[in-house]
């Protein structure tokens, strides 16, 4: 089990970050535009990223993101009705060719509610699937726990980073969800179903996860440079997240997961056997 302290570590940091944003915003991650609400627009323009500042120093200017062919996408925060019909004008008559997307307050709550209840959803899900293969509760727990462990870690980063809560980073967390029990069961079975030594059996799991692993943090990274050069602020966000995912999944497989079943299958295993023989 000493195999797990690194892990608990970052998860307990991890979850003081989280309770931290919930109480400042009334979620665990910051929420983006698509959840609090505000105005996006996209123009095509040479001015730089100071100017464009300046030139909205007057509104809730949140963020502006540069893309190809001097693109650029600035997100504004939420605000009166004068305001944005304000905004809305100032915009239209600078910028021919601007497309500006309103998203209310009430409807990005909305999103929030359902991209939250999406979220707990998924992962009750894939626990009860989890109990079900595995029809033993220790074995079941860790791969459940780790998979926790990787959503909690993850949403941690984010705040740290400051990548915002969106439809995007949603969807990447629950790939995060599927990706983890996917390695997770790989270990699992490997453990528990195929004759040899633990070690022996652990080492020939590391080496399929391991290819499993890089194979997809590879693709992922490239999904990323191509992104972050092409201004796809959306792609960016979520390779982002399920970069930061691949790194704890990692490490949460193969500390925590793997430490808890060597603790099952030597000193949990070996106790209850014990126990029965001393019964009969």
């Amino acid at each position: 089990m000493k195999l797990c302290i690194i892990p608990l570590i970052v998860l307990i940091i991890s979850l003081g970050l989280l309770g931290m944003t919930y109480m400042e915003t009334g979620l665990p991650i910051q929420p983006g535009l698509d959840f609090k609400g505000g105005i996006a627009v996209s123009i095509i323009t040479d001015e730089s990223v100071d100017d464009i500042k300046a030139s909205f120093a007057d509104y809730p200017l949140v963020s502006v993101n540069e893309g190809i062919n001097q693109g650029k996408y600035l997100k504004f925060g939420p605000m009166d009705d004068d305001k944005v019909r304000t905004l809305t004008s100032a915009i239209e008559s600078k910028y021919k060719d601007a497309k500006i997307d309103h998203i209310g307050s009430s409807f990005g709550k909305t999103l929030q509610d359902q991209a939250m209840l999406a979220l707990i959803m998924s992962f009750i899900g894939m626990a009860i699937v989890v109990f079900v293969i595995f029809r033993s509760f220790v074995p079941a727990a860790a791969v459940v726990i780790s998979a926790f462990a990787d959503m909690v870690m993850s949403a941690g980063a984010m705040n740290l980073l400051g990548i915002q809560l969106s439809l995007g980073t949603t969807a990447a967390l629950l790939m995060l969800i599927g990706y983890s029990v996917d390695s997770d069961i790989l270990l699992t079975s490997r453990v528990l179903k195929r004759k040899g030594k633990f070690d022996e059996k652990i080492q020939g799991a590391f080496h399929t996860g391991f290819i499993m692993t890089t194979t997809t943090f590879g693709a992922i990274f490239a999904m990323w440079v191509i992104s972050w050069i092409g201004g796809i602020q959306i792609i960016w966000e979520i390779s982002t997240v399920l970069l930061i995912g691949l790194i704890f999944d990692f490490m949460n497989t193969w500390l925590t997961n793997a430490g808890i079943l060597k603790w099952y299958m030597t000193e949990g295993k070996g106790k209850l056997s014990t126990s029965q023989r001393g019964g009969n």
